[in-house]
């Protein structure tokens, strides 16, 4: 049996964290709506178990979670349907709980804490989400360690910044990867020339790993800041260095995306975020680096050079 369960495993941080579990020897249980995705991204691994739940079924909860210590949750939802996330969240706790799951940790995001007030971001940063993903991201917190608060399960969250590497479709880097190794126009979200951070995917597992083995983890929020300021100007720069070739963007500021979101849901919905674009967030994880000691970050060089050989990024 499983002791430790990955609730939205098919996407890339949870194959992250499989990855870091899976060269441990421990075996881990892959928890999706599809087993095609699961198989697909698991099947392969004979530490993986793989099992299908429906998250609006408390038993299928419940079951999906029995037989666990520690759950990850790393649920996704379509960018337009960020009202799901609370309530996800709700049942999820509700089923683990029942399971008798002993410990939670939600990988997070940067949207609780709102516009930066200060720089770096420290976890005892004021939460103050001003946009509606940013609200329904911190009620999702909150219902996390409030549960943790009543004594019900012990809870952590690990907040993580805008992520990139090989397979990283949904990264802002993307598309310039791409054009870069195929050619093309790269479409990409601005200003480009702002500081910014990324964490390189592969680097998120093996701190997710050290955190299931540091029960001072719990009852705490925790940053883990990106390798370092640059820009996606710089990075850009970077992909045609190594590459030699001199890439075509295209770039949407707030403007051009409300135009595109008339016909884009997506795009719509990247209107509130743009003041990540203008307003840097970079977020300081001194306070981690305290708890499990030196966090291991890909430099963006050997970043860049890993998502150019994987071909699409």
């Amino acid at each position: 049996m499983s002791k430790v369960a990955l609730f939205g495993a098919a996407g890339v941080i949870g194959q992250s964290i499989a990855a870091s579990l899976a060269k441990q020897g421990q075996s881990y249980r892959v928890v999706g709506r599809s087993e095609a995705s699961l198989r697909k991204a698991f099947g392969a691994d004979p530490l993986a178990e793989i099992v299908t739940w429906n998250p609006d079924s408390p038993a299928s909860v419940q079951a999906a979670a029995t037989g666990v210590e520690t759950l990850i949750y790393m649920v996704g939802v379509n960018y337009w349907q960020f009202e799901l996330h609370p309530e996800l969240m709700r049942k999820t706790l509700e089923g683990a709980i029942a399971a008798g799951v002993k410990n939670i940790i939600l990988i997070g995001t940067v949207y609780p804490y709102g516009r930066p007030q200060t720089n770096p971001v420290r976890e005892d940063h004021p939460r103050q989400p001003h946009t509606f993903k940013g609200r329904m991201r911190k009620a999702q917190e909150d219902l996390v360690m409030q549960a943790h608060a009543d004594g019900k399960i012990r809870a952590t969250v690990l907040r993580l910044p805008d992520f990139y590497g090989p397979g990283v479709e949904a990264s802002l880097l993307h598309g310039a990867a791409r054009a870069a190794v195929r050619g093309g126009t790269a479409d990409m979200l601005g200003p480009l020339d702002r500081p910014h951070e990324f964490v390189f995917v592969p680097d998120v597992g093996p701190v997710v790993a050290r955190l299931l083995d540091t029960p001072a983890a719990f009852g705490k929020i925790w940053n883990l800041a990106g390798a370092g300021i640059t820009t996606q100007r710089e990075l850009v720069k970077e992909m045609e260095r190594q590459t030699g070739a001199k890439l075509k963007l295209r770039v949407a500021g707030k403007t051009m995306l409300r135009l595109i979101g008339l016909f884009n849901r997506f795009m719509r919905e990247m209107v509130e975020m743009n003041y990540l674009m203008t307003d840097p967030l970079i977020m300081d994880d001194t306070a981690l680096q305290q708890l499990i000691g030196p966090i291991r970050k890909t430099p963006y060089v050997e970043g860049i050079r890993q998502m150019l050989a994987a071909g699409t990024a």
